[in-house]
């Protein structure tokens, strides 16, 4: 199995960026993080983060034919893109969204999740540990484990 881990605008900032809501690790742990993770679960994964919404469109797209899914923190543009939505719906690859914050928990503005309408699942407020989640899940749906 072969997953991508896409990350949106500021978490390259991790450990800087609000420590009190995302933690004070920053986002070289988040990469070594993932990547045991995918090891554990004897998967691939490629991850990606950019501060540009069509940088994170164009690597959805690219997705396509070459990973088995996608692992998505939109961050900011969770509640603003239309446009990761319809990238993700046009590559019909099964998709986990996660945020290490609960998000519901917070500004209102927060509680409209666009990406999500195209994800299978949401960790949210897991901290990193959404992420090993979320790989763990993709990778028995993706067995076709009916309970994942």
């Amino acid at each position: 199995m072969k997953f991508l881990v896409i990350n949106g605008p500021n978490l390259n900032l991790l450990g800087v960026r609000e420590p009190e809501i995302y933690g004070r690790q920053d986002y070289a742990a988040l990469q070594r993080f993932i990547e045991a993770a995918a090891t554990e679960l004897g998967a691939e994964v490629e991850i990606y983060q950019s501060n540009h919404e069509g940088c994170l469109v164009d690597r959805i797209q690219e997705a396509l034919g070459r990973f088995d899914g996608i692992v998505l923190n939109p961050a900011a543009y969770t509640h603003t893109s239309v446009a990761i939505l319809d990238a993700l719906k046009a590559v019909a690859l099964p998709a986990v969204e996660v945020h290490l914050s609960d998000v519901s928990a917070r500004e209102p503005f927060r509680q409209i999740s666009y990406a999500g309408m195209a994800c299978l699942k949401t960790y949210a407020g897991l901290g990193f540990e959404g992420y090993r989640q979320a790989l763990r899940f993709l990778a028995a749906y993706l067995r076709g484990e009916r309970d994942a």
